[in-house]
């Protein structure tokens, strides 16, 4: 939402609100503890001490501490008061970020993969669930329950501006819950290194309205229409060819869990999990030679022939 993705000093919503509060109240802690400290080191070095003088043996006189001691017991003090503060602070806010006021009427599972997101909308309602990748869609002004999970290793959930962090462990369920409160478009990473692609492991969530909200869900769960014309038929061909082990495609027959699900894959704003633009030319790239732009990446580099590369990339941007 704001101009630095990973902007956590703002917040748009009530899971974020006491998180960025807190933040400013360390940060301004910090200055102070930083802007005392360095005030008492200029005073002591510029301050000019009286020299003891030697007696008539020579020696130089024992002198007792003249308020030096009284300072640190004065400092440690307000340090211990301070820390306390801070301390309990965190407390409520930990707290206060626990649960939503009110019962979410959304749940979202979230499964981590290395390197990208599988998002899933539950429903009570088995023909309403459905499946879409490092994207997530959510109304403005309702919290929503994300569920996490991952395949692989640790990661961790993060969108900053509606949310902290939480980890996503192996052999463990975790569960968190996001609101924004404006609609708009909002940066999420994985804040735990998680190998060689952990910084090219974002998504985006889209806080949309009510309604927009629905329109989109009913998109989603359009059914995939039949090629409208004969390079749409043969992109659909090579992409059953090649890429329907790995990926899905709903109301087709491709039907693999490797990869994302790319039913509806042209509405997406980003592809690779937020590293490139949705657009042809990102697209063909990526299809034609992932590794080049990913290394390391669970999506190979497939090196078509051009026909085949223009007709796969036509009939993916036909998925809307």
């Amino acid at each position: 939402m704001m101009d630095t993705p990973l902007d956590y000093l703002y917040s748009f919503g009530p899971a974020a609100d006491p998180l960025v509060k807190l933040g400013w109240g360390l940060i301004t802690i910090s200055l102070l503890v930083t802007a005392i400290i360095a005030i008492l080191l200029l005073v002591a070095i510029f301050s000019r001490r009286q020299k003891a003088r030697p007696d008539a043996e020579g020696h130089l006189p024992i002198t007792r501490d003249s308020g030096g001691m009284m300072l640190i017991y004065i400092g440690v003090g307000i340090s211990t008061v301070v820390l306390f503060a801070s301390a309990v602070w965190t407390i409520f806010t930990l707290a206060a970020v626990a649960s939503p006021a009110r019962a979410p009427t959304l749940t979202i599972d979230i499964t981590a993969h290395q390197w990208w997101w599988e998002v899933r909308y539950q429903n009570d309602k088995p023909a309403l669930i459905f499946t879409t990748a490092n994207e997530i869609h959510i109304p403005t002004g309702e919290p929503v329950r994300i569920n996490l999970a991952t395949v692989d290793v640790i990661h961790s959930f993060w969108v900053p501006q509606l949310a902290g962090k939480m980890d996503v462990i192996p052999g463990q369920h975790n569960s968190t819950w996001i609101q924004a409160d404006k609609a708009g478009d909002y940066f999420g990473q994985c804040a735990e290194y998680c190998g060689v692609q952990h910084a090219h492991m974002a998504f985006h969530v889209i806080a949309q309205t009510p309604d927009e909200f629905a329109s989109w869900n009913r998109q989603q769960l359009a059914a995939v229409g039949a090629p409208q014309s004969e390079t749409l038929q043969q992109g659909q061909n090579v992409f059953m060819t090649r890429c329907s082990v790995c990926h899905a495609v709903r109301g087709t027959i491709a039907g693999g869990n490797l990869g994302p699900d790319l039913t509806h894959v042209a509405s997406r704003g980003t592809i690779a999990a937020g590293l490139l633009v949705n657009n042809t030319d990102n697209a063909a790239a990526w299809i034609d030679d992932a590794q080049a732009l990913k290394p390391g990446s669970s999506m190979p580099s497939l090196h078509l022939s051009p026909q085949e590369l223009t007709d796969v990339v036509a009939y993916l941007g036909s998925l809307k």
